[in-house]
């Protein structure tokens, strides 16, 4: 008896032991996806203690790479950014591709970033360093310029301990192909060392014209490095997610035979250019993709998926991301009493001026940005959403133009100059207008006389058909139905929304409150 009642025991103990580590291997919480809504592109997270920080690319608006902290890789706060007042000087433009990165024994935060060197016109991948993933950031300047250009920053230490540098060699610019190279970098990431070494490139059939967006990280015997390949950024995107790996990161590296591994689903397309972070005991790929609801006209946003292991013991995806996220998460309002909010943002090449106070937001009005003028702008976070704001015509000054809008580019390619559609108000008149190439049409006209306040509406319905109103008596009167504003999309951005001011350097625009309102 008691042999049977022992052997009952120990059988429960084993039981309970494959219970627990049944457990450790189950996923952990759901995932609510976009974690980062809006034109996040290639989003970068690393942990420091219990806390993730993350960042992503800027492109061309001003403060450059913002920096986010969250506790649980789901729910994300704006803390500050890299470079909060100008641009890096050497740099003047494609600010892309934030990689952070901790060392722990220097207590000490880098972050490798892309950005068009201003006398050399090539993209070079640059490095700034802090005490804080808070800052303040200090600019080491490039790292790497090749001819073709240099892109993707991205750091791992050997099995030996060498700290290396990786990054691709950005051929598809001029037809060539695209190798990751590898390269030994002091620890204080200011200096390459040695000679580079190819660790693959685009040789495969499914990778198309290149690869890219290496994000690299060890787990038993090997070295994996996540990667993307094809297309990334555009209306005919096909962007995918590929993974190899190697005992070191010299190589030789072996690609999957299953490859890609990460690809369009119901809901996300275009999937890629990440960074891999681990939580409670699994691990995480932050990436970027376009929701098919979306699309283009939101831009690339931040989605978080779980890596899982195949039978042949490669990383993969179950490739079921889901968009279920609340949109309303994102409504806001502001009178600006208590300042501008962090997440508004303005063009890199503009010397912006404004104040807030009691009286609200002053924006002072300019003829920059393709004659648009001053534009204080916020990432688009759903297709569906009105704008309403509330101009202040006693306190603007005259011959100025102020008002709301959806900005974008001239059209769908690369480095395509800024350009929008949007109402505003002058002189006591409504204007509904598209700027593009310097050049104004405009589609309606009202007079509304002596009035204090304008209310202006800006109606966005699956991502680029508006509605412009403006309040009347109380009443919404529609100017112009349904404007088609899909020609405007920018060229890996996806729109923004925001306020403008438009008139001669000396004038403002006082815009009493802003509104944004989700569907």
């Amino acid at each position: 008896m008691r042999s049977s009642k022992l052997q009952l025991w120990f059988g429960m103990i084993l039981l309970l032991i494959a219970g627990c580590d049944t457990g450790a291997k189950q996923e952990s919480f759901e995932i609510k996806n976009p974690v980062l809504p809006g034109d996040r592109p290639d989003p970068t997270v690393i942990q420091i203690g219990d806390t993730y920080w993350a960042s992503a690319t800027s492109n061309e608006w001003s403060p450059l790479f913002p920096i986010f902290k969250s506790n649980d890789l789901q729910n994300w706060e704006l803390v500050t950014y890299v470079f909060p007042d100008d641009p890096p000087a050497w740099a003047v433009n494609n600010f892309w591709a934030p990689e952070l990165a901790y060392d722990e024994d220097q207590d000490k935060v880098y972050v490798y970033y892309t950005a068009r060197d201003r006398e050399s016109n090539r993209l070079s991948t640059a490095v700034a360093s802090a005490d804080s993933p808070e800052g303040p950031f200090t600019d080491h300047g490039p790292l790497i310029s090749q001819e073709l250009g240099s892109i993707d920053g991205y750091e791992a230490r050997d099995i030996d301990g060498t700290l290396y540098f990786m990054w691709k060699e950005d051929g598809n610019s001029g037809g060539q192909p695209t190798p990751m190279w590898a390269q030994e970098i002091n620890e204080d990431r200011t200096e390459l060392i040695g000679e580079k070494i190819e660790m693959f490139r685009n040789d495969e059939s499914w990778e198309d014209n290149l690869v890219e967006g290496i994000s690299v990280f060890r787990e038993d015997d090997y070295f994996y490095a996540l990667y993307s390949a094809r297309s990334c950024c555009d209306v005919q995107c096909n962007y995918v997610t590929g993974v190899a790996r190697s005992e070191t990161i010299g190589g030789p590296w072996e690609k999957f035979d299953g490859n890609p591994i990460l690809n369009n689903n119901e809901d996300w397309k275009c999937p890629g250019h990440g960074s891999v972070v681990r939580k409670d005991g699994e691990i995480f790929y932050l990436h970027h993709a376009y929701s098919r609801a979306g699309g283009v006209y939101v831009g690339r946003e931040a989605v978080l998926e779980r890596i899982i292991w195949n039978e042949e013991g490669w990383p993969v995806f179950d490739n079921d991301a889901e968009y279920n996220r609340e949109t309303d998460t994102w409504d806001f309002s502001s009178d600006f009493t208590e300042g501008l909010d962090p997440l508004w943002q303005w063009r890199v090449t503009q010397d912006i001026q404004f104040t807030t106070n009691e009286e609200g937001l002053f924006v002072e009005a300019s003829r920059e940005n393709e004659d648009l003028g001053s534009l204080l702008v916020r990432q688009t976070t759903s297709p569906n959403y009105d704008i309403i704001a509330t101009i202040d015509h006693e306190q603007s000054g005259e011959n100025v133009a102020g008002g709301i809008a959806l900005v974008g580019a001239a059209n769908n390619g690369f480095a395509a100059p800024v350009a929008a559609a949007g109402i505003s108000t002058e002189n006591g008149n409504i204007t509904v207008w598209e700027t593009r190439n310097a050049k104004t049409e405009i589609y309606a006209e009202e007079q509304i006389g002596e009035a204090e306040y304008s209310k202006l509406m800006m109606e966005v319905r699956d991502g680029y058909l508006l509605t412009f109103s403006v309040k009347q008596n109380e009443e919404w009167k529609t100017l112009v139905e349904d404007f088609d504003a899909s020609h405007l999309v920018a060229w890996g951005m996806g729109f923004r929304y925001g306020m403008v001011a438009k008139g001669e350097p000396g004038g403002r625009v006082n815009i009493k409150e802003f509104q944004l309102i989700n569907h």
